[in-house]
């Protein structure tokens, strides 16, 4: 797999159009009322001009493909209006001269281009999706004259496109699949130069700046706040400050955002010294197992649920091998005794989103009549729906020793006659283990987009002893 830095030519700026043309033809099919999506715009940090980065909406992106701040597309019967304004003189001035609206519309394949203000008389009727930025939202709510339905309110016309728009997005079509394949190379090719960083680096920051240096020589960006950390039984674990010590796993999770938003996520975990720890070894070869078994588990109509299951069941039988759990496999997951050193789900969708969709709660996450369960095993499992062709997810089983589970009085009570405790002591150099690849599920089977990024133990220790 080959990174490229590039430039949109005129081919690709045809092709793009065309792409949001189809988009917004399906979605009509679907959904015949009128549709406003706004791309939302950049919050202050601590004064006006000091900005956090802007990201536009990720279903104004999905339509009108650019990451235009503060503009708003009406889509109907296939036909696509742009509302924005064009840059003002101190804009220019600050920021530089940018393309303008006229010049956007054509590029996006726009069938009419009208400055914010028209907003007003065009906005009535239509459905929307609600922003994150609170400016946004409030221009939401007095634009349509009405409060923005929540995604719970199932008789909603605002529900009811957003079901249109899950339909659409669960599945990828060819220009957003070269998109998310150029993320995950870029993803790749930054865990490699935190492997091979790892040797000199002192500091859990001094790996994350060598992988972030890669991303952002692609003019690419971070998909999500980089985990990189010693410390990976805190799952989030979004601190950088703790020293690199011999006998430490480091636990990286990275990912590349292009410039168009698609995204992509990766884990892996290695050893700071170069060597896996026999424990260490014992425990990575366990979560390999899972996810190798996993991504061998998924085909068209297989449920993501059930492959969840299989990581547990998995990761089960090798932690009763290693001696750490007591009793049959299948008992301790029906009992959810695995969640203890394995509580998260098995992955999530992936696509402009690095959670794709998680705007909108479970409505894209969970098929229609399904919901959460509360069990301790399959709470966080984030997408329970069969598996199509097209649709991208992660696979990342993991094993932890969160002491806030492990500690808690009361699992200790419930799972006191299923754990070795003694036994689990060897291990304690093992804090957190995840391994993570983006999996695209194909008529017949899986296409793994970061396959080249090694996942064997001894590939890995070889990486790390190449010359930085």
């Amino acid at each position: 797999m080959t990174t490229t830095k590039r430039t949109l030519t005129m081919a690709d700026r045809k092709s793009l159009a065309q792409v949001l043309q189809q988009r917004r033809e399906k979605l009509a099919a679907q959904f015949p009322a009128p549709v406003l999506l706004w791309s939302g715009q950049s919050s202050s940090r601590n004064f006006p001009a000091n900005t956090f980065p802007f990201r536009a909406s990720s279903h104004f992106l999905y339509f009108a493909g650019l990451p235009l701040e503060n503009a708003a597309i009406r889509l109907e019967q296939g036909k696509l209006a742009l509302f924005m304004d064009g840059g003002s003189p101190a804009s220019a001035l600050w920021h530089g001269e940018s393309p303008t609206p006229a010049a956007i519309a054509v590029q996006i394949g726009a069938d009419a281009v009208y400055p914010l203000a028209d907003l007003k008389q065009m906005a009535a009727g239509c459905a929307t999706i609600l922003v994150q930025d609170g400016a946004t939202r409030a221009l939401q709510s007095q634009l349509l004259h009405r409060a923005i339905a929540p995604i719970d309110e199932s008789d909603s016309l605002d529900r009811q496109l957003i079901q249109a728009i899950v339909a659409l997005r669960l599945t990828h079509d060819h220009q957003a699949l070269e998109e998310l394949r150029q993320a995950a190379a870029i993803s790749v090719e930054a865990h490699k130069a935190g492997m091979r960083a790892t040797p000199m680096a002192k500091t859990e920051a001094e790996v994350r700046a060598a992988m972030e240096a890669v991303i952002l020589a692609y003019n690419a960006t971070t998909a999500y706040t980089s985990i990189v950390t010693v410390h990976g039984e805190v799952l989030h674990n979004n601190h950088y400050h703790h020293a690199l010590r011999s006998g430490d796993l480091l636990l990286a999770d990275v990912g590349a955002e292009v410039p168009s938003g698609w995204a992509s996520d990766i884990t892996r975990t290695w050893p700071v010294s170069g060597k896996f720890s026999p424990t260490q070894r014992s425990l990575y070869e366990v979560v390999l197992q899972a996810h190798d078994r996993c991504i061998a588990a998924m085909r068209p109509g297989v449920e993501y649920r059930d492959i969840h299951l299989l990581a547990a069941q998995t990761i089960a039988e090798g932690l009763v091998d290693l001696g750490i759990l007591r009793g049959k496999a299948e008992d301790l997951v029906e009992r959810d005794a695995h969640a203890l050193f394995f509580p998260h789900g098995v992955g999530h969708l992936l696509g402009l989103d690095v959670h794709d969709m998680e705007d909108l709660g479970d409505l894209a996450g969970y098929a229609e009549g399904r919901t959460r369960s509360d069990r301790f095993g399959l709470c966080y499992l984030r997408l329970d729906r069969p598996l199509q062709p097209g649709m991208l997810v992660t696979i990342e089983p993991g094993f932890y020793q969160v002491p806030a589970i492990l500690n808690d009085v009361d699992r200790r009570e419930t799972y006191h006659d299923m754990v070795n405790w003694e036994r689990l002591a060897e291990f304690q150099d093992v804090r957190g283990i995840r391994i993570e690849d983006d999996v695209l599920v194909t008529e017949t089977g899986t296409e793994i987009l970061t396959k080249e990024l090694p996942t064997q133990a001894d590939a890995i220790e070889q990486l790390i002893s190449q010359p930085k």
